[in-house]
């Protein structure tokens, strides 16, 4: 019996199931939208579906705020580049440096790149969750990276040992990844042969990520359906909705052509602001709210806002109309360091970790991102340059304060002063007059020194030649 057969026998019920979004829909399935978040309802409004296809088709295609907000990331995040990263003394992280095996990551598959790599994580993880890639050999025996659909993964837990084992038992364990596209065969992937990059964990689930849609589905929903109601005020006349009313006198057949005259003369956006001529005892009264009544500016941008909030980007990064205000734009540098600090770097590091598994382990070192070259973070550059400069001239003082210089590089590294080792030679400064001090000889041991005498205490006891000629 195969893997495939042992685990689908034997583990069958404890499969960790991506949390789709037919799950997290039917969640919703008895609230005020009803089953109207499943396909195509009425009233011209198309939901999301219930499957991947359809959160990418239906949001992440049509609305312009979740685009842009993942846009944002994704621009960004594919910007950087991947090296090892080896360990100094005291486990603190060492220097940055390359290896022939990072070539997989730089060139992830044919035509690609380590920004096309990080692209298709930063989709698939925001969409759906996770992102999943494996190794595979090509018909030439090279190496590349094949990303795997997120939906059709299925996370297997157990144990080989205990089949009884249910999936949250404290025994239970990652078992490995069965990959299976619709009308395909079934592949089941070892731990150690998958990248599985989730960096927002699902609460109910061990392994498994989630979406950072699904807790702003209902505010995309508010703003798709937002646009749809400025789209059809556009279409309707750009005015607010008529009612129009006729005398009773009115047969239906006249009613009927007076219809048609007024819908071809002034519905759509074509016809806006033209008079509109009334006869026949006709009377129009005005219904509805106008945009300026119903504060529309002010509502869309409040769920534009709610979205950017969940996906961790600043609403002046994405460049929404609630980001653009003086107050907040003279603030673009604070935001662009929220952004770097609290949503990429965090991000880079979990994909680093997440890719080491596709690399062959090198000991003494992980893999570790480089944003040296990131345009968008180069204003942290300049700031690391004055920290820099602080800590150089730390050590020089330490060194001249008679401290080693190895000591004194660890102790600013790790901002601990308990590394610090004396030499025992202090600043001549601080040495009182007389004091003997030691100079290291060629040996390497130290010799004591005094001060020469000085020749006062022979002058007065005696004096020159030309001393004696002139007392004479």
């Amino acid at each position: 019996m195969g893997l495939l057969e042992r685990v689908t026998a034997r583990h069958a019920e404890r499969f960790e199931r991506r949390f789709g979004w037919d799950d997290y829909l039917s969640l919703f399935a008895d609230g005020p939208f009803g089953a109207s978040l499943y396909g195509t309802v009425t009233g011209g409004q198309e939901r999301v579906e219930g499957n991947f296809d359809g959160i990418v088709n239906g949001v992440y295609k049509r609305s312009g705020v979740v685009f842009a907000c993942l846009l944002a990331r994704l621009l960004v995040f594919s910007e950087a580049r991947f090296q090892w990263r080896g360990f100094s003394r005291g486990g603190r992280l060492g220097a940055l440096f390359g290896a022939p095996e990072l070539g997989l990551l730089e060139r992830p598959w044919l035509g690609g790149s380590t920004g096309d790599l990080l692209a298709r994580m930063e989709q698939d993880s925001t969409l759906a969750g996770g992102f999943y890639a494996t190794r595979r050999r090509n018909a030439a025996g090279q190496e590349r990276i094949v990303r795997m659909r997120p939906d059709w993964v299925t996370i297997v837990l157990g144990s080989y040992e205990n089949p009884d084992l249910e999936a949250f038992d404290l025994d239970s364990e990652l078992i490995g990844y069965i990959y299976q596209p619709p009308g395909g065969q079934a592949q089941v992937l070892l731990p150690e042969e998958v990248c599985h990059y989730a960096p927002v964990p699902d609460p109910i689930a061990s392994y498994r990520g989630m979406s950072l849609l699904q807790s702003v589905i209902r505010d995309i929903e508010g703003d798709q359906a937002a646009t749809t109601h400025k789209l059809k005020f556009f279409e309707n006349g750009a005015s607010p909705n008529m009612v129009v009313t006729m005398d009773s006198s009115v047969t239906p057949e006249a009613f009927a052509r007076f219809k048609a005259v007024m819908e071809a003369g002034h519905a759509g956006a074509l016809n806006a602001f033209k008079t509109l001529y009334l006869g026949g005892g006709a009377d129009v009264k005005t219904v509805g709210s106008n945009f300026q009544e119903m504060s529309y500016k002010a509502i869309q941008a409040l769920g534009e806002t709610r979205v950017a909030a969940a996906m961790g980007v600043p609403p002046v990064i994405v460049g929404l109309s609630e980001g653009l205000s003086s107050a907040t734009y003279s603030n673009y540098a604070q935001a662009r360091r929220r952004f770097g600090d609290g949503t990429l770097r965090p991000l880079w590091r979990n994909a680093a970790g997440s890719l080491a598994s596709l690399l062959p382990p090198r000991p003494g070192a992980e893999l570790w991102y480089d944003d040296r070259d990131v345009s968008f973070l180069r204003e942290d550059q300049k700031d690391a340059a004055q920290i820099f400069s602080i800590q150089a001239s730390t050590i020089a003082n330490l060194v001249r304060e008679g401290f080693t210089a190895e000591s004194a590089q660890a102790a600013v590294a790790a901002q601990d002063s308990s590394l610090l080792v004396h030499t025992g030679l202090l600043s001549v400064q601080l040495q009182p007059p007389g004091t003997k001090f030691k100079q290291p000889n060629d040996s390497g041991q130290s010799d004591e020194t005094e001060d020469e005498p000085e020749d006062d205490a022979a002058d007065d006891e005696g004096t020159g030649p030309d001393e004696e000629e002139e007392q004479q």
